[in-house]
């Protein structure tokens, strides 16, 4: 897999500015890489269980017509949140775009997301209320991702400049208190919706996107002032209540995105998710819903982590998994659907493989 363009950002940004969104982009390149964030755990089962997720999720993309490259004509299953996450788990597989096995599924998802891209910068299918910012925070993930990894004229030309505006757009309508909420307006804030940005704001300074100082400032005060003194973390800072366990592991990836680590907040937050090890009897008690998305963030929190978190949770959330698939090889989420969970499932199943830099250590 060819990373042109973040090979050059490794070795001409580190003179950039001392609030980048990011850590190292190369697991070469970080001295703290644990080695037992292995791609041992990716065993032949697991991979067996991602190739016929994949290959299932590519025959759902439409090959033609107005909403060529998503996976469906309506519902979830048109929209830019399913689209990118879609793309974003066979990029995991090792495809770049138009390379590969899934280089040219990777390149209808790259279509499809970025006809979205309105005039304004904000990403949104036409006439699908499902999406909102929390679709925007996914398209500008995958996107900066395309972006980030192909040196492509294609890319540079088209997907370079709309990235720049879906960019604006988010900076644009942070909040006062320094978060998102569903729509691209200065509004309140919720941590959920916060989350999705912070990651395509990093995702975007990785490839070279300019995203301001401040902005990335904001988001650290509002995800910390987010936190309860147990280390859970909520969906309001006003609201109060105790925190659940997505937004735990949500919050969590927020401050690693924003280049925080080993601080306490961090570690007060892996804490309290170790109570909810997949496959545990408590585990299984406390998801409270939404069981895709929290471990999307969950194995990425670990993930970071490093040591016993890892090699404790990859295991467990694994096993899980696989016992979840479909025998045609998706993975149903009735919250969602199906080309969510098996998207969401793929790219957790394969985070071992280190391939994109958003999710490296």
């Amino acid at each position: 897999m060819t990373l042109s363009r973040r090979n050059f950002l490794a070795s001409s940004a580190a003179v950039g500015s001392s609030l980048a969104l990011a850590p190292q982009l190369a697991k070469g390149q970080d001295d703290k890489f644990d080695a037992a964030r292995s791609a041992e755990y990716m065993t032949p089962e697991t991979q067996k269980a991602v190739d016929k997720a994949l290959t299932w999720l590519a025959k759902r993309q439409n090959n033609s017509g107005a909403d060529e490259g998503a996976f469906g004509h309506g519902g979830y299953q048109g929209g830019v949140a399913v689209g990118s996450l879609a793309g974003l788990a066979f990029m995991c597989s090792g495809s770049p775009p138009g390379q590969g096995p899934f280089g040219k599924v990777i390149d209808k998802c790259v279509k499809h997301i970025s006809k979205c891209v309105q005039e304004s910068g904000y990403i949104s299918a036409p006439g699908f209320g499902q999406d909102n910012m929390y679709g925007h925070g996914f398209a500008t993930l995958f996107l900066s991702e395309v972006y980030g990894m192909s040196d492509r004229a294609d890319i540079d030309s088209t997907v370079g400049d709309k990235l720049r505006a879906a960019v604006k757009l988010t900076c644009q309508c942070q909040s006062e208190a320094g978060g998102w909420r569903y729509q691209p307006v200065k509004s309140d804030a919720d941590l959920s919706i916060t989350i999705c940005n912070i990651m395509g704001l990093r995702a975007a300074r990785d490839a070279g996107i300019h995203v301001p100082d401040e902005v990335r400032a904001k988001c650290i005060d509002y995800v910390k002032k987010s936190q309860n003194a147990d280390g859970s973390f909520r969906y309001q800072i006003a609201s109060g209540g105790s925190g659940t366990f997505p937004l735990t592991a949500a919050g969590v990836v927020s401050l690693y995105s924003a280049g925080i680590y080993d601080t306490p907040e961090v570690e007060k937050g892996l804490k309290w998710l170790m109570r909810y090890v997949p496959g545990s009897a408590q585990g299984n008690a406390g998801y409270h819903g939404y069981f895709f998305y929290g471990q999307y963030y969950a194995v990425q929190a670990m993930w970071h982590a490093g040591g016993e978190y890892w090699t404790k949770w990859y295991p467990a959330i694994r096993d899980t998994l696989l016992k979840k698939q479909s025998g045609d090889g998706s993975f149903g989420d009735s919250e969602v659907c199906a080309e969510f969970g098996t998207a969401m499932a793929c790219i957790i199943l394969q985070m071992p493989n280190n391939y994109l830099p958003i999710f490296a250590p």
